[in-house]
């Protein structure tokens, strides 16, 4: 596969390693240091410490209702253990399987969520105003963590699933960063992707352990042109391919024709369940996508312009999602879907 410039690297032209006799071992080492060919704008920014400070936010617990997140415009839904989550200008938590609502104030208008099964309670939220604020206990009161995170929109947000204290966050018109603190303190961990021809924001980002990547983890990212995804040493993006990572990367080989993901459709949402980390779901304008072997082939579960989607951690099938003000449950991976009642 053709190696692309970015903002690290713009003089980098295309050629394929392998043709010069690059061993596996040797591109893992080459491509472990070429995040740091070249310094960016980013760097710039944190050695002059542009974004600063931590502001608590304390919101209180606000009335029950039947289903406040009816009519109101969702940016993003998770889930909270067996709690279901929805959030916008607003946050909604359910603890009975959407029967009843407890609605809460959000720090600001969230537009991305994330949440992990051995970190009950805690929500990290994306805000439209910039950056991330969490909650450890269960959306009620808030705090902003954001020292070192470049000012910007957080379009995504992602746990990494073997380190539940780990983040990452992608900010619109920069790119990818990641906190190993909670939020505490944050660090660049990768450029924007390079598609068609040019860097794409990603819009949606999801931590996998899966047995083909280096080192088993990779960061699944959607962006306005489609799915493209990194592993954990933050070395490159590339498209999702069948087999070894590593064999596909050296050698350079296409993505498989056979079922893909839609070609140009914004990609806004993905999530995949720790039970079964290669069983993805995608939302996208065309509707809800799903894929059983990590991304390589995709079908098409349901019509309906997807704004946003969350899974269980324990059970791959139990899925919320969002479609424009109409919120729906689905607890057989898919097939069949009931909306949320009105209030």
């Amino acid at each position: 596969m053709p190696l692309k410039p970015s903002k690290r690297n713009p003089s980098v032209a295309p050629t394929r390693l392998y043709e010069f006799g690059i061993t596996k071992s040797s591109m893992r080492i080459i491509m472990s240091v070429t995040p740091f060919l070249a310094p960016t704008r980013r760097m710039f920014l944190l050695s002059a410490g542009a974004f600063i400070g931590a502001t608590t936010l304390s919101r209180s617990l606000a009335a029950k209702s039947t289903n406040p997140a009816i009519g109101l415009a969702t940016g993003a839904v998770a889930f909270d253990g067996d709690a279901l989550l929805i959030a916008g200008s607003t946050m909604s938590r359910s603890d009975d399987g959407g029967k009843t609502w407890t609605g809460l104030s959000a720090p600001a208008n969230i537009i991305s969520l994330a949440t992990h099964p051995e970190r009950p309670g805690r929500i990290a939220s994306g805000l439209a105003s910039g950056g991330v604020a969490f909650s450890d206990d269960g959306g009620r009161t808030w705090e902003t963590r954001s020292t070192g995170l470049v000012k910007g929109e957080v379009s995504g947000l992602a746990v990494a699933a073997s380190q539940p204290d780990m983040i990452y966050a992608s900010v619109e018109g920069d790119g990818l960063w990641k906190s190993e603190d909670v939020g505490k303190s944050w660090s660049l961990a990768m450029d924007r992707p390079w598609l068609e021809g040019s860097e794409q924001d990603v819009m949606a980002l999801v931590s996998v352990e899966l047995e083909t990547g280096m080192g088993g983890i990779w960061i699944y990212a959607g962006t306005p042109v489609g799915l493209t995804r990194v592993p954990d040493c933050f070395c490159r993006w590339q498209d999702v391919q069948p087999g070894d990572a590593m064999d596909a990367l050296v050698s350079g080989d296409a993505p498989p024709s056979v079922s893909p993901l839609p070609q140009g459709e914004p990609l806004r949402a993905l999530t995949s369940a720790l039970s079964s980390p290669e069983t993805l779901y995608a939302g996208l304008p065309s509707g809800i996508w799903m894929s059983r072997d990590g991304g390589v082939v995709w079908s098409h579960l349901t019509k309906g312009d997807a704004s946003a989607v969350a899974v269980h951690p324990t059970d791959e099938n139990y899925l919320i999602a969002a479609f424009g003000d109409i919120t729906k449950l689905s607890r057989d991976g898919g097939a069949t879907w009931s909306a949320l009642p009105a209030a």
